[in-house]
C-alpha cells in the first residue's frame, strides 16, 4: 500500500534533455544517473513513482504515437534490469502548447487524474520537476514540488541542485508510523 506518491516530470529528470528537440526513439532516451538511486528511495519510502510528461512532439508529427510508447517501453525494460522495477506509471499529454488542454502541464490534469486514480491524497505527493511548469501544475494539484537543478520558479517549495538532495527532502517530510498501535 503506497503513503503518496512522488509526479516525476520524464526530460530533464529521469532521462537527458535534448535542447531544442525531442527524444524521438529508444536511442536518443539516455538516463540521468542520479534517476536509479532517487527510484530506489522513493520506493523504500512507499510513494508511488508516476511519470507525468508533456509530449508534444506527437501533436508536431516528430514522432508517432507508437514511438513514443516504444520509447517508454525502452525506459521501463531499463529500468526494471537495472532496479528490478519500473515506474508505477507513465502518464503522457500528446496536446500541442497552444491547444489548452487541461491535462498539459502548467494545468494540473495529469496530477489530478493520478489523484483520483490512486485515490491519494494531495498533501501525500509531490511534484519534482526541472521547470516552472512542472511547478505551477503541482501547486495547481495541491502536492508539494521540488524544482531541480538551476531554473528558477519562486513557487517551488523547495530548490535543489539534484535528485539526491530532492529525496533526503521527501524523506525528512514522511510522516514517522503511529506508533501508539503497535503498544
Amino acid at each position: 500500500m503506497s503513503s503518496g506518491a512522488v509526479f516525476l516530470d520524464r526530460d530533464g529528470i529521469i532521462n537527458w534533455r535534448i535542447a531544442g528537440g525531442y527524444v524521438r526513439s529508444p536511442a536518443e532516451f539516455h538516463f540521468l544517473p542520479d534517476i536509479f538511486p532517487f527510484l530506489q528511495g522513493i520506493r523504500q519510502l512507499g510513494l508511488l513513482s508516476i511519470v507525468v510528461t508533456n509530449q508534444q512532439g506527437v501533436a508536431k508529427g516528430l514522432l508517432s504515437a507508437e514511438e513514443l510508447e516504444r520509447i517508454h517501453e525502452h525506459m521501463q525494460r531499463e529500468l526494471t534490469a537495472r532496479l528490478g522495477f519500473g515506474v508505477d506509471a507513465i502518464l503522457v499529454c500528446t496536446d500541442a502548447a497552444e491547444s489548452g488542454s487541461p491535462r498539459r502541464k502548467p494545468q494540473p490534469g495529469m496530477l489530478l487524474e493520478a489523484l483520483d486514480r490512486w485515490q491519494l491524497a494531495p498533501h501525500t505527493c509531490w511534484m519534482v520537476g526541472d521547470t516552472p511548469s512542472d511547478v505551477l501544475a503541482g501547486r495547481r494539484a495541491g502536492v508539494r514540488t521540488i524544482l531541480v537543478g538551476c531554473d528558477t520558479a519562486p513557487e517551488a517549495d523547495f530548490h535543489v541542485l539534484d535528485l539526491q538532495a530532492a529525496l533526503a527532502i521527501i524523506a525528512a517530510h514522511q510522516r514517522p508510523p503511529d506508533l501508539r498501535h503497535h503498544l
